[in-house]
């Protein structure tokens, strides 16, 4: 069955001095402001589209690869995920990088490797983002 999910910004003012709001619709889970200074500089406890992108590839990986140990009978007992999500004004997104750590009773570091490799190409998230380079390090606890 798919399914869709719904968010939606509203933007008041011009791209350098603007400042809008990102509602998360289908889960109510709230409203976040964003702005191009905390796109571009410093946060300043406000998100930008490259962090909502890095929540995103962070738990999509963390599934995916989840589903990938258990389903070789070595399910995770962790995994720690996080993703760097680069943004370079002017050039726009340069790159993601996700470290993993993680807790796998039974598998060597070898086949966890094979594993988060998989999960990397497989991830729906790395999927839609393939004109997007992604490097991925990672290690058992």
């Amino acid at each position: 069955m798919a399914t869709t999910r719904t968010a939606h910004t509203e933007w008041e003012g011009d791209l350098l001095k603007g400042a809008g709001l990102v509602t998360f619709d289908s889960s109510g889970i709230g409203a976040y402001p964003v702005s191009w200074p905390a796109r571009a500089e410093v946060a300043n406890g406000k998100t930008s589209p490259e962090e909502l992108i890095a929540g995103a590839h962070s738990s999509c990986f963390s599934m995916a690869l989840s589903h990938g140990l258990a389903g070789a009978g070595t399910p995770p007992v962790k995994l720690t995920t996080t993703a760097d999500v680069t943004f370079q004004p002017g050039e726009g997104i340069t790159g993601i990088h996700l470290t993993v750590v993680g807790e796998v009773p039974g598998l060597d570091q070898a086949g966890f490797a094979a594993a988060e490799e998989d999960a990397k190409k497989n991830c729906p998230v790395s999927q839609a983002l393939t004109g997007t380079t992604i490097t991925l390090s990672a290690k058992l606890a």
